[in-house]
């Protein structure tokens, strides 16, 4: 007998990888450039230049037998003493060495984090429209996912986020920027759920956590779009970050948790972090690729393509009547579909050889979400088919 919810994770792919399978397929059939795949958030821009020539001159130079052994379990001690201070650079903080965790990446960071918090049936609130793993990794840790639907802007209800706050809560995920939405959560709106959990957290007389995710912190396109530090506004905050898409990295699985001192208790959540990565089998991040971020710290991928692609994209599909909040950062557009079933749209898109994913998987129907990280012909050849998709709704 096996269980029966695992099983059901590894007979059916994600929606998301579902679609990227079939363009494959259907590029096998078609060829590559007749098919518009805007499945998967996989960055299609290289990584800096100084993250080969990192690679290179460690194998160069380094101790193999150091270089692809273990390091510390929470991860190398000086590796973590520059990120400690690369952030305090970058936002102002007073983080070290010993307030960081070293991951495989944003989902171990996340699963790692909720681990470490939640008792058994606790409950975590999300805010929609959300990645979809969350729930599966939010339930995979013994916790129940709660979802808060979003204004009409794709910042979240604040009001209907305080109603949903109870005395089973335990922690909140945010993400900004925003996957699906390229929505860049406001300083205002930070504040206020900072004061809408200081004030529940009173209430119920137990500390609530906020978990920020924020793979896509450097990918914002204007000058004047700030993600704000979320540590720096709610002291029982945990920051799960990813390289792999400020330096195009996403199969190295490397990245980093963020337990700073003014969480209550922290050193004991902090172990409680440690204890997590050990029982869930998340020790010692790839060694290799923890001393390539030490040296590449400071870079990011030249993300000016990600803004040129969204441009064309948004004004285009604006332009042939489709609906859209401007997204200002991230690499996706989310777009209303033009019936209400976002499944059978998204469907009937396929026979334009245009691969969107429906928003129900973000708990948000009646949208799609268009994942731009693609190269610049793919857009411009795909504008034709998203032109005689909306016209076939006129018919």
């Amino acid at each position: 007998m096996l269980p029966q919810d695992m099983l059901t994770l590894g007979t059916k792919r994600s929606v998301i990888r579902e679609l990227f399978e079939y363009g494959k397929m259907r590029k096998a059939i078609v060829g590559d450039d007749k098919v518009y795949d805007f499945s998967l958030g996989n960055p299609s821009i290289p990584s800096p230049k100084e993250v080969n020539e990192a690679v290179k001159e460690l194998l160069d130079t380094q101790d193999p037998i150091i270089l692809h052994g273990y390091s510390s379990a929470q991860g190398d001690a000086n590796v973590r003493k520059t990120i400690a201070e690369h952030i305090n650079k970058l936002h102002g903080t007073n983080i070290n060495a010993d307030n960081i965790y070293m991951t495989c990446g944003a989902a171990a960071s996340l699963c790692i984090s909720l681990r470490a918090l939640l008792l058994q049936g606790e409950e975590v609130i999300i805010f929609a429209p959300f990645f979809p793993e969350y729930v599966v990794f939010a339930e995979g840790q013994g916790g129940k996912a709660k979802i808060v639907p979003p204004r009409a802007d794709f910042q979240p209800d604040l009001q209907a986020f305080e109603e949903a706050i109870n005395e089973s809560t335990k922690c909140v995920i945010i993400n900004s920027p925003n996957n699906p939405s390229g929505v860049v959560y406001s300083e205002e709106t930070v504040k206020t759920i900072a004061e809408i959990m200081n004030r529940k957290s009173q209430q119920l007389g137990k500390e609530l956590f906020l978990i920020t995710d924020e793979p896509y912190r450097e990918l914002v396109y204007d000058k004047d779009t700030v993600v704000p530090y979320v540590t720096k506004y709610y002291k029982n905050t945990l920051v799960c970050y990813s390289y792999s898409k400020s330096l195009s990295l996403p199969g190295e699985r490397i990245g980093y948790i963020v337990v700073p001192d003014e969480v209550t208790d922290s050193k004991n959540v902090y172990a409680s972090v440690c204890g997590a990565g050990r029982a869930l089998g998340y020790v010692c991040a790839p060694t290799l690729f923890q001393q390539v971020i030490a040296k590449c710290v400071d870079c990011v991928s030249d993300i000016s393509a990600y803004k040129k692609n969204r441009d064309l994209l948004y004004n285009g599909l604006t332009q042939l009547g489709y609906e859209c909040v401007k997204p200002d950062g991230a690499f996706y557009l989310f777009v209303k579909t033009l019936e209400e079933d976002s499944v059978a749209f998204c469907e009937k898109a396929k026979e334009y050889d245009l691969l969107l994913v429906a928003g129900d998987g973000f708990a948000c129907p009646g949208y799609m979400r268009i994942s731009y990280c693609v190269d610049e012909k793919t857009i411009v050849n795909s504008l034709p088919a998203f032109k005689a998709l909306a016209e076939s709704y006129k018919k």
